[in-house]
């Protein structure tokens, strides 16, 4: 691998990086500024993102779309609510893949041309502690899940000690392991789905929320916020992609398939469980040889810790670009696992902590993709060390996060909930069930930045 100075990055199109061959199994670079292979064919990259579009996070996370019991969604509107969120936030993780491949950089070091690096860092550190959120609850629902097919109650940290390490391993070889997940995983993983899809079909399910249509959107909203969840990951991976079509269309089609797929069987095994998604996995152990293929669903989650620690690093690398890259994983892998440990159960937090992620990364993504597209991008973006400040570009997402807020306070806490709600009174607005959080804000901070950017001074954002 060559090395390259940073400013390399803001090349718009592929080619930031050397096109190697496979069989020369190369790996991810150890520091920022040397150039990434380009390896990852549309079938490794499908492979990658139908991998990370299936978790056992997933099937529980179905309880945000069937709602409250007694309010539940009729499953003809929930599947709607799946499809549709899935496919309005998938199209925006698919186009930040396309920004990855096309620049060569990683996710947090885009932003810099966005942003201009010193203030880069303020994404940068929010998508580390989401990051690192997400990398400790998906070992906690690795536990859970081990658990469950083992049917033991006191391994839990062992468990959770396992998994922790087998996660910090693939790190370490990050190329390699999407290699064994196009090769290997994908096809365990489709053929426990497959099983799981015919047993829960032949047994059947009931459907308490018939005809029920009232919280679609809320629903739609929940969907799109774990899709989005992913877009300041996608470039890290996508930035080894070799052709950013290819990128933009197998993240989209691998990512949409799998969501949705793990979505509704998440609602079947949820409805069989009597809503209870404390007892969702019983639903899978329940039918004959259940245990057998949820332990290949349990085993392969370690992919999606995986992509969060990896992408912790890559995101602290946006920080400090040199440090090497293993030891930046070593010590996220061992954070991650200390605070899983910790955690004993789920709480309500976990869909306070969706809202939050939802409110800050879908107005993110639409000052991003703004920007990139139809502003200053179009004369090529400045991802170097000393990349200007573009002080401007914080309004545009500030605004699309408020505008979120104000449709749909996040359940983190009953000050944040009651500030908004104050809010609401004082600008006398009453949110509607038409009233998409997701949609408002993309869409206002989308027309905040190119009124913004029509305001700057065209040689501020240019690369040298």
């Amino acid at each position: 691998m060559t090395a390259v100075p940073s400013a390399q990055f803001s090349e718009r199109t592929p080619g930031a990086g050397p096109e190697v061959d496979p069989g020369a199994r190369p790996e991810a670079p150890l520091t920022l500024d040397t150039a990434p292979p380009r390896t990852l064919d549309f079938r490794a990259l499908f492979a990658l993102w139908a991998n990370l579009g299936v978790s056992l996070i997933g099937f529980t996370s179905a309880a945000t779309v069937l709602g409250e019991s007694g309010q539940e969604l009729g499953f003809a509107a929930a599947v709607t609510a799946i499809v549709a969120g899935t496919v309005i936030g998938t199209a925006m993780l698919a186009v930040a893949a396309l920004v990855g491949a096309r620049t060569g950089a990683p996710a947090m070091a885009v932003l810099r041309g966005l942003f201009g690096t010193r203030l880069s860092y303020v994404p940068t550190v929010l998508n580390i502690v989401q990051c690192v959120g997400w990398g400790v609850y998906e070992l906690t629902v690795v536990a859970w899940g081990a658990q469950t097919v083992s049917g033991t109650a006191g391994w839990r940290w062992l468990f959770v000690l396992l998994a922790g390490a087998l996660t910090t391993v693939l790190t370490i070889w990050p190329l390699g392991a999407i290699a064994v997940l196009r090769k290997y995983v994908a096809v365990a993983v489709g053929a426990a789905m497959v099983y799981f899809t015919v047993q829960f079909a032949r047994q059947g399910f009931p459907d308490p929320g018939a005809g029920n249509w009232h919280g679609f959107l809320h629903a739609t909203d929940a969907v799109i916020a774990v899709s989005v969840s992913f877009v300041p990951l996608a470039a890290d991976y996508t930035r080894h992609a070799r052709s950013s079509s290819k990128a933009f269309w197998a993240t989209f089609s691998g990512y949409s398939v799998a969501q949705v797929w793990c979505y509704v069987l998440g609602v079947v095994a949820l409805l069989q469980s009597g809503g209870d998604a404390d007892r969702i996995f019983e639903s899978f152990t329940g039918v004959a040889a259940g245990w057998a293929f949820l332990l290949v669903l349990v085993l392969r989650e370690t992919d999606q810790s995986f992509a969060n620690v990896y992408s912790t690093a890559m995101s602290i690398h946006n920080l400090l670009p040199r440090v090497d890259r293993r030891l930046l994983t070593g010590g996220i892998g061992v954070l991650v696992t200390v605070l899983a440990l910790q955690i004993k159960e789920f709480t309500d937090s976990y869909y306070g902590f969706l809202g939050l992620i939802g409110s800050v990364f879908v107005p993110l993504f639409a000052v991003l993709a703004a920007d990139y597209f139809l502003g200053a991008g179009r004369r090529g973006w400045n991802l170097a060390q000393d990349a200007p400040a573009r002080r401007l570009m914080l309004l545009p997402w500030a605004v699309g996060f408020a505008v979120y807020q104000l449709l749909a306070p996040s359940a983190i806490g009953g000050w944040w909930t009651g500030f908004w709600g104050d809010v609401q009174r004082a600008v006398h607005f009453t949110p509607r069930a038409w009233t998409s959080a997701s949609l408002f804000s993309f869409l206002v901070a989308a027309l905040v930045t190119l009124a913004v950017t029509a305001l700057e001074r065209p040689g501020a954002v240019e690369r040298p």
